[in-house]
């Protein structure tokens, strides 16, 4: 959207932010509400209710009291000032200014450190704004998980990335049209429907959807780089396919709405990692690859393609990495969002904390902000808590497909053999159709048989490397 418009958009976002807010917190709909639920115990009232409206019921009543939790004004101040501080995010970004994006930050942060006030907690204040995207999940448990996986990641990075790996043949002149033409045979594969989508470019890319039968997502073009676009297509492809597949004829009530943005994220990185980067799946799609691009991969074998595309090299940027270094960058995000909001950070100490860190986990320092703290466009939305989400993405997708692979142990040969329907089937019977009926744990357990673990996870990434 153009720039000279930012101001007004302020003020359409703060005043339709307020509207929302007042339909949400409305007496009638208290009112109404209440004749299913008790609004300040949560017991249901009617003992015959259907289970799945009992599931609606409960989930309405928590948006319920999150909603009133939050004035008005606090609600259009948060909109109105994320809005200007997206703007001088990006401007920021481009010159490598984080001291410009600062001021914007300091009153996020303390806008963030009045929500959790506001909302409350039990045990510190980043467990209310994780809710927000993750319900149920505290601080304690991410910090618990995401200690596990450093403790394990850490040396398996450093020992698997001394592995000598040629992938620079996936770098070079790569043709824009037929990048896209091929992103858009793999969505065909998968099961999109591009009369319910459509996919454009962006500098971010992403996945936006009004109702199952309207679905977008944009992805990026990196004429140089032949994969991105590709796992953009496949990440954000899975995103589309999900809010696709919920029911339609629940729309606008919970049980037609996504579980949580970790389930959310499981299934993009499901189709990104664990098809997308399979060899099966390449088995069938390297030679079209291959027909698509003549002459620029004639002399590469599956063999070496596959290594390529799994190989394990630290970077800076988040979106740039490889499947085992990804979640030490979001850890680094978590621990960063934790401290500043319990106040233990200070914005203007941001930049050497985050470099610190970067070389501690990773081996890197950036040599600018753009490379470091500056890259995300998270913080200027405001949405602290969002980016645990994504490494519990991947470790609930690899719970998940634990399930599948004994649901469907002849999966590769399918896979192999260009066959991508059955993966969509197994998804919309086990996740999509479901919406918010069960917490995410349940919802797990539902789907697989078996309680959650992060151990699949750290098998998988063991395994493959």
């Amino acid at each position: 959207m153009p720039s000279g418009g930012a101001r007004i958009r302020s003020e359409q976002l703060e005043a339709m932010a307020g509207i929302i807010h007042r339909k949400k917190t409305s007496r009638r709909f208290a009112t109404a509400l209440s004749k299913l639920i008790d609004l300040p115990t949560g017991k249901v009232k009617d003992s015959d209710l259907d289970p799945k409206y009992v599931a609606a019921a409960k989930e309405w009543r928590r948006d319920y009291v999150h909603d009133i939790a939050l004035p008005s004004a606090f609600i259009k101040e948060f909109a109105k000032l994320t809005s200007h501080s997206m703007i001088a995010w990006r401007a920021a970004k481009k010159e490598n200014a984080f001291e410009a994006f600062a001021p914007y930050l300091e009153r996020i942060v303390n806008l963030c450190q009045k929500k959790a006030d506001l909302l409350g907690y039990r045990d510190h204040p980043y467990d209310a704004l994780i809710n927000e995207f993750e319900p149920d999940v505290t601080t304690q448990e991410v910090d618990a998980l995401f200690s596990n996986l450093r403790t394990h990641l850490i040396p398996l990075i450093k020992k698997t990335a001394l592995q000598p790996i040629n992938d620079e043949f996936l770098f070079g002149d790569w043709d824009e049209a037929k990048q896209m033409a091929f992103g858009h045979y793999l969505l065909e594969t998968m099961g999109y429907d591009r009369e319910k989508g459509r996919v454009d470019i962006s500098a971010h890319p992403f996945s936006s959807s009004s109702h199952p039968t309207d679905s977008r997502m944009t992805t990026r073009i990196h004429p140089k780089n032949l994969m991105s676009n590709i796992f953009v297509i496949l990440h954000e492809g899975g995103h589309a396919l999900y809010e696709m597949g919920l029911p339609q004829d629940l729309y606008g009530t919970p049980l037609g709405e996504a579980r949580s943005l970790g389930i959310h994220e499981s299934q993009s990185r499901w189709w990104e990692t664990r098809i997308g980067l399979s060899k099966p799946f390449w088995q069938y799609f390297f030679p079209l690859l291959k027909e698509t691009f003549k002459g620029q991969l004639d002399r590469i074998t599956l063999d070496q393609f596959y290594r390529a595309i799994n190989k394990v090299k630290p970077s800076l940027i988040r979106v740039e990495a490889d499947q085992m270094t990804y979640p030490l960058h979001i850890i680094l995000r978590f621990e960063l969002e934790k401290a500043l909001i319990e106040g233990s950070l200070k914005v203007s100490d941001i930049p050497n904390t985050w470099n610190a860190k970067m070389l501690e986990y990773i081996g890197l320092t950036p040599t600018t902000n753009v490379e470091g703290c500056l890259q995300d466009i998270h913080w200027s939305m405001g949405a602290f808590g969002y980016f645990p989400t994504y490494t519990l993405g991947n470790v609930y997708a690899a719970h998940l497909f634990e399930g599948f692979a004994r649901d469907h142990s002849d999966w590769e040969s399918h896979v192999a053999a260009g066959e991508l329907g059955f993966i969509k089937q197994w998804l919309h019977e086990k996740i999509y159709r479901h919406g918010k009926r069960y917490p995410t744990q349940e919802l797990l357990k539902e789907a697989t048989g078996k309680t959650f673990s992060a151990d699949p996870y750290l098998h998988y990434l063991e395994r493959i490397h």
